[in-house]
């Protein structure tokens, strides 16, 4: 089954103005469930646009978005908002955690967010924190744990809401290799027990062990 097609999807930055520009240009896509996809290609080349209108943060301009197919291209800002809090997972490469906020409580806000009990909450997040091998790190800060270490966290908290996609852009990016490595094998651990990933990436060694790579060149599939 497709989790995700696109049909002729075009995105428009400016549009009808002197400064128009068109980034994806007619991108015809589909992301089986189970896949693990890398999208690859040069800075500016549309990549982390086509992810934002995959992960519902974003609209296409005209073509079509299919989501289990469901047609989303046309929803309401709070129409995909509840599609990200049920079925999406991010990664970044900037981890986005909130500083203030322990371990513990990074990965619970996603919880609580989808509506969850608090103490539901902070059992479903020591319980993904044990998996990801930082069960002894729930009360850290995020200025406490290595860069490795802090993005476990954020793949714990992509967890949270058990997801049908896992969207990450640039994982390893601020990750030193070893670090790296060990975040590719978990995701490669994750993707076997049924998890869907799309990687945004320019390490090589993700590209590697994707099944499949997607390579794009000034908004188009080459």
């Amino acid at each position: 089954m497709n989790l995700i097609e696109t049909k002729n999807l075009v995105k428009v930055y400016n549009k009808g103005k002197e400064n128009e520009l068109e980034v994806l240009h007619g991108i015809n896509l589909k992301i089986k469930e189970g896949e693990f996809t890398t999208i690859t290609g040069p800075s500016g080349s549309g990549k982390s646009t086509l992810l934002h209108i995959l992960g519902c943060l974003d609209t296409p301009t005209s073509g079509k978005v299919f989501f289990e197919g469901k047609d989303i291209s046309k929803l309401s800002s709070e129409q995909l908002a509840k599609i990200r809090r049920e079925k999406i997972g991010f990664v970044f490469q900037q981890f986005n955690l909130i500083p203030a906020l322990t371990c513990l409580e990074n990965v619970e806000i996603a919880l609580r967010i989808a509506g969850k009990s608090k103490s539901q909450s902070r059992q479903r997040a020591a319980e993904l924190l044990q998996m990801v091998g930082l069960g002894k790190r729930l009360n850290h800060s995020p200025s406490q744990l290595s860069g490795g270490e802090m993005q476990r966290v954020a793949i714990a908290r992509a967890l949270a809401n058990k997801p049908k996609l896992i969207l990450a852009d640039e994982p390893t990016g601020n990750l030193d290799s070893k670090s790296g490595q060990e975040i590719i094998r978990m995701m490669k651990d994750l993707n076997v027990k049924g998890y869907t990933f799309v990687i945004i990436t320019h390490d090589k060694s993700i590209a590697k062990v994707a099944k499949r790579n997607i390579n794009i060149k000034d908004g188009r599939i080459i």
